[in-house]
């Protein structure tokens, strides 16, 4: 037996070894607790997550990656704003620390998502039920760009209908 037939068969046995090690800890590995001081969202997504009463101000690590908005009763929103991870510190009036907790935010599910590569460039399509432009971060300048040039001119038209419609006193 060659050098090469023994080592094809040494990388061979080791593959399955570590198939065979996977399957059987994964059960472990999925049904793991999820870690209470860690929240995660989904990118352009909220979840609402209760505090402790007397929260007095509320810092975020990252504002990019995540806004913390407090609400009445010890509520907060934890919105997705870009992937990544960061943290969020509640206080209480005198400064004492009552939360200090990770944010982890990741992607939409992808089952709704349809990508489609031009070259290098990259544009997101939302498909439930029928494909509309979606724009998520790491699409393409170009089609990020007019997509939120559309939806700013679409916003500004709906608040100038909205204003126009109010009676004046």
């Amino acid at each position: 037996m060659s050098f090469q037939s023994q080592r094809i068969r040494a990388v061979a046995r080791f593959g399955f070894v570590s198939l065979a090690a996977a399957m059987l800890l994964w059960p472990a590995v999925s049904t793991a607790a999820p870690d209470p001081d860690r929240i995660a969202v989904s990118v352009d997504q909220a979840k609402l997550v209760r505090l402790p009463s007397g929260i007095a101000t509320i810092v975020v690590g990252n504002p990019l990656i995540a806004d913390v908005t407090l609400q009445n009763g010890g509520v907060v929103v934890v919105t997705g704003k870009g992937y990544g991870a960061t943290n969020f510190i509640a206080l209480d009036r005198t400064g004492q620390v009552l939360v200090d907790r990770q944010i982890q935010v990741e992607g939409p599910p992808s089952d709704q998502l349809v990508t489609v590569y031009r070259g290098i460039d990259r544009e997101t399509y939302s498909c439930m039920p029928v494909c509309q432009r979606r724009i998520t971060l790491g699409d393409g300048e170009t089609y990020f760009k007019s997509t939120m040039d559309q939806a700013g001119t679409l916003n500004s038209q709906a608040s100038g209908s909205a204003s126009a419609a109010k009676p004046t006193n």
